[in-house]
């Protein structure tokens, strides 16, 4: 399987009416679009060019299970969850992101692509524990905001003014979302369940040291297509949780 993403504006590959969409990936040489929200639909951050690294690993892992959960948190339009499903027929997504503006344009994309049968989308704030009532998921993938503080000053201008600094900022160094996640989402997974980061550059160290700390085992480190570490993953072992 191999997933790439490609400018949809120009490539001959896709029909007139995705001209207003922002980005696609290829799935095994055919086409298919990730984002369909227009111009002027603020409210989420744009997707980044790296998402195919994530995306790719979700998948295979997913299709590698069979029939499973997966939670998409900081989803932004629902591309990387709505991925998954539509080429892991056997699974069902739930998307979770804390801003509802956000979710409205995950539920119009979930419509857009045919998949409400099996893909959900709801109110989750990842700096909180997650609610019983979601259950447990085979695999959870997370591209927090892991901006520092620093940085955010240092952003142009064409991303600070326009983009929603509540899907940028990671705080002082730009972390808090990841350990908020390893610590409480930990508890959403099951025996073996795979938590999926995408980090920023320089960052993945860091979140691994994170997910070791919270006794994730098997943690792996994925290069994006510039050799740059861009995908954090481990799996949960309660073993190894009651000796941390």
């Amino acid at each position: 399987m191999e997933i790439q993403r490609i400018d949809s504006y120009t490539d001959p590959r896709f029909p007139q009416e995705v001209l207003y969409q922002h980005g696609a990936f290829l799935v095994d040489g055919a086409p298919w679009t990730f984002r369909v929200i227009s111009d002027h639909e603020a409210e989420v951050a744009g997707e980044g060019l790296n998402r195919e690294t994530l995306a790719e690993a979700a998948v295979g892992f997913a299709r590698s299970l069979g029939k499973c959960r997966l939670l998409n948190l900081c989803p932004g339009s629902g591309g990387i969850g709505l991925a998954v499903a539509a080429n892991a027929p056997d699974c069902r997504a739930l998307l979770g992101d804390i801003s509802e503006e956000a979710l409205g344009v995950c539920r119009r994309n979930v419509r857009r692509c045919g998949l409400a049968d099996r893909v959900k989308a709801e109110v989750l704030d990842l700096l909180a524990p997650p609610p019983e009532a979601i259950g447990l998921f085979d695999c959870i993938t997370c591209n927090p905001p892991y901006i520092t503080r620093g940085e955010m000053e240092a952003l142009d201008r064409s991303v600070k003014d326009f983009e929603p600094h509540l899907a940028l900022c990671g705080g002082e160094d730009g972390l808090d979302f990841y350990r908020a996640a390893v610590k409480n989402w930990k508890n959403a997974l099951t025996e073996k369940g795979r938590l999926y980061f995408e980090v920023g550059a320089g960052q993945a160290d860091q979140v691994r040291r994170l997910m070791a700390g919270e006794g994730f085992a098997d943690i792996n480190i994925l290069p994006d297509t510039q050799g740059i570490g861009r995908v954090v993953y481990g799996t949960r072992n309660h073993e190894k949780e009651a000796v941390v």
